[in-house]
């Protein structure tokens, strides 16, 4: 029986007749914004990424090239990240979000391991920018200054290169080996890097650059008014384990208390255990669900044997002892002193309250203005002094490596922008792929494979890495669990499901689908059955 001729595949009946012009509607591809792309504090183009190492072979070397294109930190940033991409992953709709940051460490250690590298691939500018501090957002940006053909300055006032990713995040969280490879790289691109070289006046040597970056972490650690005995041990979190990083062993007694809520604290009480206390309570004066700490990290410390005690706070400190105050949280959830005291054995206590920048460099810099202890910036990261810029934790935000990471590219372009007197063209933001665009029916079933780690007595006895990294066939699987939301992957379904046969397939490089006005009535057959939400119906013009 001879098939109607709108749904045959027979080019010589059903495009016999040209029927475009029954459309009062036509499909159009579109590129929406994955919403992993849009959640991510360093800008990566995640789905690109994982739709290029999705392949395997070939495609982690791309996938990688793909991420430096915005973050020269993939291994670390795989490792101390706290993947909001995840967070904002349609996948997690559906079951269990896609392990972005495993596929991340998988392919930056990659990169490691087969030596791969990046250049400068455009003329030297002859422009000198300074960056004073080599963080992860002075690192960030001297190296995309590099690769814009800046000559570039890092100025550190410590002994080594990492700032806080270094000072402040303990080696079970991320192998020094791993941060120096991804140092070493960023230098080997012509960065110069001057260590031991603390700027302390800016005006002093402001003149001799054409732009400046500011990045100075949040390295002195907050204070706060404890009645103290004589003989009571109180240190700080953040100098501790910067003395720790330096090769110091801080005398901590076998029971040791933190007082903060943070992931400071969580690294504090976590490296406690490791050398070698018995006990290590974290003492937080709201409820768990209210600290600021990364759910990972607590759950990490619990598994480790770290104790917590809720709505608490310290009144006293002495000799082998705390004195304790019982809190209660008010109605806005704000903690009240309810005057139940108590006692609690300490031989030591580590105050982890957070951080502080030393703005002191600033002092006299025209038009540049400090407010609550951070530094004031425009849209483009520069200050009130032209030519100076500031990102990181020095500037209105949230603290993270991955924040930081994100300014120092943001600060590069702008200074490069800046330095050429041309203002960058502000990129079209597409609509964002949200889950009821998607036609996930198309798509398998396919649990998350989550990190593997480390088992627990060397965890609480070593400092080796505590979360583990995929192989490379669990790698492959995780990456293939991208919907690729909002972006075409050619799977064809469009092509397949035409009843006009009005959707060609160009098999170009770059080139998928084109839809033939002529046949196309405008059904909408091909965005309802669209997996990923790429295609959309847009009136017909008139």
């Amino acid at each position: 029986m001879e098939k109607p001729f709108a749904i045959t595949l027979d080019v010589g009946s059903s495009r016999a007749n040209k029927t475009g012009s029954w459309r009062t509607e036509r499909a159009v591809y579109v590129d929406r914004m994955p919403p992993c792309n849009d959640a991510c504090p360093a800008g990566e183009n995640v789905q690109l990424w994982l739709y290029d190492g999705e392949e395997g072979g070939a495609g982690y070397e791309r996938a990688w090239r793909t991420i430096m294109q915005d973050n020269p930190f993939p291994a670390v940033m795989g490792r101390v990240c706290y993947h909001p991409c995840e967070t904002a992953c349609n996948r997690g709709q559906l079951d269990e979000a896609v392990g972005i940051n495993s596929v991340e460490r998988f392919v930056g250690d990659e990169a490691l391991r087969q030596g791969w590298r990046v250049e400068v691939e455009v003329p030297a500018t002859g422009r000198h920018v300074l960056v004073v501090g080599a963080g992860p957002s002075g690192l960030s940006a001297a190296y995309h200054l590099a690769r814009l053909g800046h000559t570039v300055t890092v100025k550190e006032a410590g002994p080594m290169a990492g700032g806080m990713m270094r000072f402040g995040i303990p080696r079970y969280r991320l192998p020094r080996e791993v941060l120096d490879a991804e140092v070493q790289r960023i230098l080997d691109l012509g960065v110069t890097l001057e260590l031991d070289a603390k700027v302390t006046d800016l005006m002093a040597v402001k003149e001799e650059y054409d732009a400046v970056f500011l990045a100075v972490g949040a390295q002195l650690g907050k204070r706060a008014y404890l009645p103290a005995g004589s003989a009571a041990h109180v240190l700080d979190a953040v100098d501790m384990l910067r003395g720790l990083e330096a090769g110091e062993q801080p005398l901590l007694g076998r029971r040791v208390a933190v007082y903060g809520g943070g992931n400071t604290a969580m690294d504090a009480a976590r490296t406690a255990k490791r050398l070698g206390a018995s006990e290590a309570v974290v003492v937080y004066r709201r409820t768990k669900d209210r600290m600021p700490a990364h759910p990972s990290e607590i759950a990490e410390a619990e598994d480790e044997g770290v104790l917590f005690t809720w709505l608490t706070t310290i009144k006293q400190v002495d000799a082998g002892k705390l004195v304790v105050e019982r809190m209660e949280l008010d109605e806005s959830g704000f903690p009240q002193p309810t005057g139940e005291l108590d006692e609690l054995d300490a031989d030591s206590l580590v105050l982890a309250l957070g951080q502080d920048t030393d703005l002191s460099l600033l002092d006299g810099v025209p038009g540049l203005v400090v407010e609550d202890g951070v530094v004031s910036v425009g849209p483009d990261l520069m200050t009130g002094c032209p030519g100076v810029f500031a990102g990181g934790d020095m500037v209105p935000a949230e603290r993270s490596v991955t924040v930081a990471v994100g300014h120092g590219k943001r600060a590069a372009r702008h200074i490069d922008a800046w330095l050429s007197g041309a203002a960058p063209e502000p990129a079209p933001r597409p609509a964002l792929a949200s889950y009821d665009t998607l036609n996930t029916w198309y798509y398998a079933d396919a649990p998350r494979a989550h990190r593997p780690l480390l088992d627990r007595a060397r965890r609480e006895s070593t400092f080796d890495e505590v979360v583990l990294g995929h192989d490379e066939s669990t790698a492959l699987l995780e990456a293939r669990r991208c919907l690729s939301c909002g972006n075409c992957f050619s799977c064809d379904n469009c092509y397949g499901v035409c009843p006009d046969n009005a959707v060609i397939k160009l098999g170009q490089p770059g080139e998928k689908y084109l839809i033939d006005l002529d046949y196309c009535k405008g059904c909408g057959l091909c965005v309802a059955e669209c997996p990923s939400g790429a295609i959309q119906m847009v009136p017909e013009e008139i």
